[in-house]
């Protein structure tokens, strides 16, 4: 009877785990399907798709398009939960989880370290800044790194590397790193 017990409680907890993971807001989702809203986000700030999707009882999930060269951000609210789909257009997630940047090493999600450029340049579009974070690694004098998405400023996107470290903004127009 005790281990039939155990058995149960840890298949419960194993489902409320699951369940709880994709929950959590995703960077690099779309949930495509069962929109009913659409609207502009002027800010660019995935935040407030989340929000928004918080205040309407209609909305179940939520997906956020990053601004494109020419295109305004986008916030769709959905009338269902569907299933996350790899996407470096947008963030999606669930009503009631917000939106939580990924923790990746030194790599710093809607963070932007102005100042102490010495050198920008334009590069492709890229979810995780890898090209920035590369370039900045690969030259002595490069101590940060911010990648600025397209559609934030620009059309398109751009490398800022840096030879001080300047204090962490947040803003969603941005990734950073801290190299050296």
């Amino acid at each position: 009877m005790t281990r039939a017990l155990i058995v149960g409680f840890a298949v419960l907890l194993a489902a409320l785990v699951g369940s709880a993971i994709s929950a959590l807001p995703q960077v690099g989702y779309d949930r495509p399907g069962g929109d009913y809203a659409s609207a502009p986000v002027q800010s660019g700030d995935p935040a407030i798709c989340a929000a928004r999707c918080e205040r309407d009882k209609n909305c179940k999930s939520w997906s956020f398009s990053y601004p494109g060269s020419g295109t305004p951000a986008i916030c769709h609210l959905k009338r269902e939960v569907a299933q996350p789909v790899a996407s470096s257009c947008c963030v999606s997630g669930v009503r009631g989880a917000g939106v939580i940047e990924p923790q990746t090493g030194a790599t710093e999600y809607s963070i932007d370290r102005y100042g102490g450029d010495y050198r920008s340049f334009e590069t492709p579009s890229d979810p995780t800044g890898k090209a920035c974070a590369d370039a900045c690694q690969a030259e002595s004098k490069c101590r940060a790194w911010t990648y600025r998405r397209p559609g934030y400023g620009t059309p398109t996107a751009r490398c800022y590397l840096k030879e001080t470290i300047k204090p962490p903004r947040r803003r969603p127009c941005c990734i950073s790193g801290v190299v050296r």
